[in-house]
C-alpha cells in the first residue's frame, strides 16, 4: 500500500510529457497471442495495469524482454494452461485474454476479471459475441470455462457498443480461417489502434473508423510486427484539467489532438486560456465558469475524463452539471471533494452538481480507483494544506509515475510506502 502526502495551494510551471494509451497497450499486448512471433510495441507505458498482463502472458510461456518504454514479447513457445489466477482476478482488462486465448487454443478456463468499482461492468455483451462465433461458455463460481470447434457466425451484432467486446471479438475474428463482419464496433481510439495493428500484421479489415468493420485473414501474416501505441488522450485531458484548476502555466506535449475534440471544447465552454501549437497543448490560468458536460461513446466526451474535470469544476464559477450514464458508481469521489470543502450534490447515480468556486482544504483522502484518484490528487494539488492519499496505488494503474511528473513542475508531493 501506498500513500502520496501533497502539499498544496501552489501555481505548477513548466512541461509535461502525455505518455502511451493505458487503454491501448492493454488489448495490444493480448493481440500478441493473435500469431506465433515477436511483437515489438513501442511508447509503452509504465503502470502498474501493463505490468500485471505482462505477468499473465509468462505464465502462458510468453518470452518478455523490456527496456524502458519498449516491450518484445515472443509467443513462439506460448502452451495452453489455465488462467485460474489472482491476477486475473484483480484485473478488469484481463477479460481481454478470453478471445486471442480461446480461439487459439480451442478452450479456456480462467477467473473472471477484477478492476474499479464504477458500477455494473457485465461481460454478458463480451460473451455474447463469443458465443454467436460458435464458442460454448459457461461462468460458474467465478470461473469462465469456454471451448470453441466451429464457427457459427460470419456476421457479428454486438449488443452494445461496448470497447472491451469490441476488442476481445476483434481479435478472436483474427483466429478464424474465414471473413467476419462486426457490427456495432466501438469507435474509441484505442479501438482504432487495435484495428490499425492487425492492419500491419496482415489481416485485410474494411471499415476503419466506422461502427461496421470487416476483417479477413490473408496469406500476409508477419511473424514480427513493430507498433508504436498512441499517446493517451485521457492523460492529456487529465493535464488539462490539472494545469486550469491549479491556475498554472503548462505546456502539455505529445498531444493527441484527433482524439480530443469534445475535451477541448469543453475546456473552451469552462474558459479555460489554452493555446494549440503543432502537438502541445499551452495552458494559462484564466477565470473559470461552469457549463454541462455529459460522457458518451467517442468521439464525445470520454466517461475516464469526468473526475478530474469534476475537480476542475469546483473551481468554476457558476454551476457544473455533469451526466455520466455509462457507470452509476462514477462518482464516489464527490464524497472526497466534499470533505475537501467542495460544494456538490449527487441527483442520482448517473447526475451530478458541482457549484464553484470553493476554497478546499487539506484532508485524508482514498483513491477510490484510477480516475476517482487522479481527480483527489488535482484536489489536494489545488488545496490549502497538506493531503494524504491513500491507496495511491491505485493511481499507479493509469499514470505513469506521477508524483516524478508532477514535481517537475512545481508540485510539492512526496510518495510513503506503508
Amino acid at each position: 500500500m501506498a500513500k502520496f502526502v501533497i502539499k498544496g495551494g501552489k501555481k505548477l510551471e513548466g512541461k509535461i510529457k502525455i505518455k502511451g494509451s493505458k487503454n491501448a497497450v492493454l488489448p495490444l499486448l493480448c493481440a500478441s497471442l493473435i500469431f506465433s512471433g515477436r511483437t515489438i510495441l513501442r511508447n509503452v507505458p509504465q503502470i502498474s495495469d501493463v505490468e500485471a498482463m505482462i505477468e499473465i502472458l509468462k505464465l502462458m510461456g510468453a518470452e518478455i524482454e523490456r527496456d524502458d518504454s519498449t516491450v518484445i514479447i515472443n509467443t513462439k513457445n506460448i502452451d495452453y494452461v489455465d488462467l485460474v489466477n489472482p491476477l486475473i482476478s484483480k484485473l478488469r482488462a484481463s477479460i481481454l485474454f478470453l478471445g486471442p486465448y480461446l480461439f487459439r487454443f480451442g478452450k479456456i478456463k480462467m477467473s473472471l476479471p477484477g478492476g474499479d468499482v464504477i458500477g455494473a461492468r457485465p461481460i454478458s455483451t463480451h460473451l455474447q459475441a463469443l458465443r454467436d462465433l460458435g464458442a460454448e461458455i459457461e461462468v460458474k463460481n467465478g470461473i469462465i470455462e469456454g471451448q470453441f470447434k466451429k464457427l457459427k457466425n460470419q456476421v457479428i451484432v454486438l449488443k452494445e457498443v461496448s470497447v472491451t467486446a469490441s476488442e476481445l471479438v476483434l481479435m478472436a475474428s483474427a483466429l478464424i480461417e474465414r471473413p467476419i463482419e462486426i457490427r456495432l464496433l466501438a469507435l474509441e481510439p484505442h479501438v482504432q489502434a487495435l484495428i490499425k495493428f492487425l492492419q500491419k500484421l496482415g489481416y485485410s479489415i474494411k471499415g476503419l473508423g466506422t461502427h461496421f468493420v470487416k476483417i479477413k485473414k490473408t496469406e500476409k501474416i508477419k511473424k514480427e510486427i513493430n507498433f508504436d501505441i498512441p499517446y493517451d488522450y485521457i492523460e492529456a485531458a487529465t493535464f488539462i484539467a490539472l494545469g486550469a484548476a491549479t491556475k498554472s502555466h503548462l505546456e502539455i506535449l505529445n498531444v493527441p489532438f484527433q482524439d480530443l475534440d469534445s475535451v477541448i471544447l469543453t475546456a473552451k465552454e469552462m474558459n479555460i486560456n489554452l493555446e494549440i501549437k503543432k502537438r502541445s497543448l499551452i495552458i494559462k490560468p484564466s477565470r473559470l465558469k461552469g457549463t454541462k458536460i455529459q460522457t458518451g461513446y467517442h468521439p464525445k466526451f470520454p466517461t475516464d475524463a469526468q473526475a478530474p474535470f469534476g475537480a476542475l469544476a469546483t473551481q468554476a464559477e457558476g454551476v457544473t452539471l455533469i451526466h455520466d450514464w455509462m457507470y452509476e458508481n462514477r462518482f464516489t469521489y464527490l464524497n472526497e471533494l466534499n470533505y475537501m470543502g467542495a460544494n456538490t450534490e449527487l441527483l442520482d447515480p448517473h447526475r451530478a452538481i458541482i457549484i464553484g468556486p470553493t476554497l478546499l482544504q487539506g484532508k485524508e483522502v482514498r483513491s477510490l480507483d484510477i480516475r476517482s484518484g487522479i481527480a483527489i490528487l488535482i484536489a489536494g494539488l489545488i488545496a490549502q494544506g497538506e493531503t494524504i492519499i491513500h491507496e495511491a496505488e491505485k493511481i499507479d494503474r493509469g499514470y505513469e509515475k506521477i508524483e516524478e511528473r508532477l514535481k517537475n513542475i512545481g508540485a510539492e508531493i512526496i510518495r510513503v510506502n506503508d
